[in-house]
C-alpha cells in the first residue's frame, strides 16, 4: 500500500489533500506538491478511525498547535486525560500528544485515540523506558526490538505521528561537552539515549537502526517527527554546537525518511532568546530542506515558571512569524508539575493567540478580528462575547461588572470613547 507521500510524488490527489486544500483556501495541487517536496505534511494513520479534523502542517498553511497531555506514574486518571483532550480540542488544538507514563499508559492511549477527532502523536521511547522498568531493567538495557515492538504497537493503535530521537549521536554529545553547556540534556528521550550510549559505548541504536524504524512507519503511513534530543533547556545554552550538530543530522535523516516514503516533521529547540529565534528557524529550513518546523514554545526566558505559557506564546509568535509551522504549547505548570485541565486550557489558548497573531499577518482569518472591531464599534457586547477565544471567561468578566448601563463597561462608563463618538455622530444627524 502506498503512503500519502508516495501518492503525492506520483501526482495523485487524495481525499485528505482535498480536505486540507479546502480548509486552507489552496488548490489541491498546491497541497500535493507540498507533500511531494516535503514542505507540507498531513499526519493521518489509516488506523485512526475517529480522526475527523484532518490538518496540513507546513508551507503556506495556517500555523498549527499541539497540546501535550498524559499521565505520570504519580498521577493516573483516565477520565482526567479525556477531559484534557476535550478541552484541548474545544479551544483549538490541532493535535494532541499523549506522553503517558504509568501502569495505565496503554489504556490511556487507546482511549485518547478512540475519542480524538484531532491528530495524535506520541514519544515511543517513553513507553519503552517504562516497560523496561517494570521488568526491573534500566533504559540502558534497551534493545532495538524493544523499541520496534512499541512503535508497531502504537502504529496499530492509530498514532498519526511519532517523535523519534534518531539525531542524538555520539558526535553531537561530544561537541556539546567540549563546548560546555550549563544545563546538559533536558529532553527526556535525549537523556535516555545518552545514558544508553554511555553505558553501552555504542552509537545511538535509533540512529543505527533508522531504516528499520522507517519501514514500520511507512507500513502504517505514520509521519515521523524527528526529535531534538539535544535541544537547549536554558536560553544561555541556545544555538550551541551540540544543538546544531544534531540539526545537521536531522536534515540527513529527513532525506532518508522522504526516500522511504515517510512524511517528516522536524522538532526544534525549546529555550531560545528572542534575538536567536529567526536564525534558528532559518537554519532548520536550510539544513532540512524546508521540512515543517515544530517548536516547543519556544520559551524566551528561564525565570517564568507559573507563567511559562506566556513566555512560550511570545516565542511562538516570533517563531511563527519567521517561518515555524507547528507550535507545541507550553502550560503554566511547565517545569513545576503535571498539567491539569486548567493548565491545558491556558496553554492551548496562549499558543492559539500566538498562532492567530501570525496567521493574521499572513492574511489568514482576518475576518475574525474585523468582526470583533465592528462589534466594538457598535458596542454590541453579546457579539463581542461570541467572538472571544474564551467566551466563558469573557462573559464571566463582563457579568462581574456592577454597572447598570449595558452598553459600556466599568473601565470608562459614560466616558467611553466609542460611546462619545456614537453620540457625537447621532447629534450631527450621522448614521
Amino acid at each position: 500500500m502506498e503512503t500519502i507521500r508516495e501518492k503525492a510524488i506520483k501526482g495523485e490527489v487524495t481525499d485528505a489533500m482535498n480536505v486540507v486544500a479546502n480548509e486552507e483556501n489552496h488548490s489541491p495541487e498546491y497541497i500535493r506538491e507540498g507533500i511531494a517536496d516535503g514542505t507540507i505534511v498531513i499526519p493521518y494513520n489509516k488506523n485512526h478511525a475517529s480522526l475527523k479534523k484532518i490538518k496540513g502542517i507546513g508551507r503556506g498553511l495556517r500555523i498549527k498547535i499541539n497540546a501535550n497531555i498524559g499521565t505520570s506514574p504519580y498521577h493516573m486518571d483516565l477520565d482526567e486525560e479525556l477531559e484534557k483532550l476535550c478541552i484541548a480540542e474545544k479551544f483549538g488544538a490541532d493535535s494532541v500528544m499523549d506522553l503517558s507514563l504509568g501502569s495505565i499508559l496503554k489504556q490511556v492511549r487507546k482511549k485518547i485515540i478512540e475519542n480524538s477527532s484531532v491528530m495524535i502523536g506520541t514519544v515511543p521511547i517513553y513507553q519503552v523506558g517504562f516497560e523496561l522498568s517494570r521488568k526491573e531493567k534500566n533504559i540502558d538495557e534497551m534493545r532495538i526490538n524493544d523499541f520496534l515492538d512499541v512503535i508497531r504497537e502504537q502504529a496499530e493503535d492509530g498514532v498519526d505521528f511519532m517523535t523519534i530521537h534518531s539525531g542524538v549521536t555520539l558526535d553531537a554529545v561530544a561537541k556539546m561537552k567540549r563546548e560546555g553547556r550549563l544545563l546538559d540534556i533536558v529532553s527526556r528521550g535525549g537523556a535516555f539515549l545518552v545514558k544508553w550510549m554511555r553505558k553501552n559505548e555504542k552509537e545511538n541504536l535509533l540512529f543505527t537502526h533508522y531504516d528499520e524504524i522507517l519501514q514500520i512507519l511507512r507500513e502504517y503511513d505514520v509521519a515521523i517527527s524527528i526529535g531534538d534530543g539535544m535541544r537547549p533547556g536554558a536560553v544561555i545554552d541556545s544555538t550551541d554546537r551540540g544543538q546544531i550538530q544534531e540539526l545537521i543530522t536531522l536534515g540527513e535523516l529527513a532525506q532518508r525518511a522522504w526516500d522511504a516514503g515517510v512524511q517528516v516533521i522536524i522538532e526544534g529547540p525549546g529555550h531560545i532568546p528572542l534575538d536567536e529565534i529567526e536564525s534558528n528557524v532559518l537554519l532548520e529550513k536550510k539544513l532540512c530542506h524546508g521540512a515543517p518546523f515544530y517548536v516547543l514554545g519556544p520559551i524566551v526566558t528561564d525565570i517564568s515558571p507559573g507563567y511559562d505559557h506566556i513566555a512560550g506564546a511570545i516565542g511562538g509568535a516570533l517563531a511563527g512569524l519567521y517561518g515555524a509551522d507547528f507550535l507545541c504549547y507550553v502550560t503554566p505548570s511547565e517545569h513545576l508539575k503535571l498539567p491539569d485541565v486548567t493548565d491545558v486550557k491556558r496553554g492551548v489558548i496562549a499558543s492559539k493567540i500566538a498562532a492567530h497573531a501570525v496567521d493574521f499577518v499572513r492574511g489568514k482569518d482576518r475576518d475574525w478580528d474585523r468582526k470583533m472591531a465592528e462589534s466594538r464599534k457598535r458596542l454590541d457586547w453579546k457579539k463581542q462575547m461570541q467572538l472571544c477565544i474564551d467566551k466563558e471567561l469573557a462573559i464571566e468578566y463582563r457579568n462581574s461588572s456592577e454597572i447598570g448601563e449595558e452598553n459600556v463597561c466599568t473601565m470608562c462608563g459614560e466616558y467611553c470613547a466609542i460611546k462619545q463618538i456614537i453620540e457625537a455622530e447621532e447629534g450631527n444627524g450621522c448614521r
